[in-house]
């Protein structure tokens, strides 16, 4: 197996970025997810309640190597919006069930933001220092962390695994006697890294893997939710993919498509670079 695309989300929620090549650091890409749209209480806002996020698009220099802020934001309707990382006194960051904090971007910021997705409630928070935010005791060990991801500092989804959701989507479309539809794009699920492979599913099984010189652990399967089920270029929602996974790929009452990983080591990861897996689990699951 190798690298087939790496992904970079500078802003949670925001378009998926494209990179050839990436640092990648315990906390997991270098510049994912390191900001975070919050409401006027501090809660995080994603783009399962707020699907214009998804138009907006947010770089870093790791993104967009000519860049020379910290952060640029641009929308269709907008100017292009530059901003250096914020400094002062940490604001409340409230994602699912984690109390967590940031920096709040400033004024300037939150206008653009509000103007761009119609919400005067909205303000853009900066992770000054990922180590404060812990995993699930579950799935992780001491000192692993991450910035404003759901859960987990990567995500690897499989092409053999969207080929064989696409055949399972189209066989179900037919038996409805509807015309089947066009396959789903990988941004659809917004993994970190994708890979190639003749077998689907078979990251279910990893346990630890080798990305060129960078060894990851895995935390646990991922499960899906309403996002999955909006279109990025035209942000209208449909039934699938999660229809079909819940047919399929239903457990423990949770709908699963690719896995959830936390990096041992560091270095640079880059598109191409082979996949090796190190150690798996046997078929009873240990």
């Amino acid at each position: 197996m190798r690298i087939t695309s790496l992904r970079v989300h500078p802003v949670k929620s925001t378009a998926v970025r494209p990179v050839a090549s990436a640092q990648l650091q315990l906390r997991g890409l270098a510049g994912d997810r390191d900001w975070v749209v919050v409401d006027a209480d501090g809660t995080v806002v994603t783009a399962r309640e707020l699907h214009a996020l998804l138009g907006v698009v947010a770089d870093t220099p790791g993104t967009d190597p000519e860049l020379a802020s910290d952060l640029r934001l641009r929308h269709p309707a907008l100017p292009d919006l530059h901003l250096a990382h914020p400094t002062g006194s940490r604001v409340r960051v409230g994602l699912f069930a984690h109390e967590l904090t940031g920096v709040a971007a400033g004024p300037e910021a939150h206008a653009w933001l509000r103007a761009a997705l119609g919400r005067d409630d909205l303000r853009l928070v900066w992770c000054d220092d990922p180590t404060r935010r812990r995993l699930n005791p579950l799935h992780s060990e001491p000192g692993d962390h991450t910035a404003y991801a759901d859960g987990y500092p990567l995500t690897v989804a499989s092409e053999a695994s969207l080929a064989r959701l696409d055949q399972w989507v189209r066989e179900e479309a037919r038996a409805r006697g509807e015309e089947p539809p066009a396959p789903l794009p990988m941004d659809r699920f917004r993994p970190n890294l994708v890979v190639d492979g003749d077998e689907p599913f078979t990251e279910d099984h990893w346990l630890r893997v080798r990305v060129g010189d960078v060894v990851l652990r895995r935390a646990k399967p991922t499960d899906r939710c309403v996002i999955t089920t909006i279109d990025p270029a035209t942000l209208r929602t449909g039934k699938e993919p999660l229809r079909t996974l819940a047919r399929h790929r239903r457990h423990e009452g949770k709908t699963l498509f690719a896995v959830h990983l936390i990096p041992e080591t560091t270095g640079t990861v880059s598109v191409g670079d082979g996949v090796e897996v190190i150690a798996r689990q046997d078929a009873s699951g240990r």
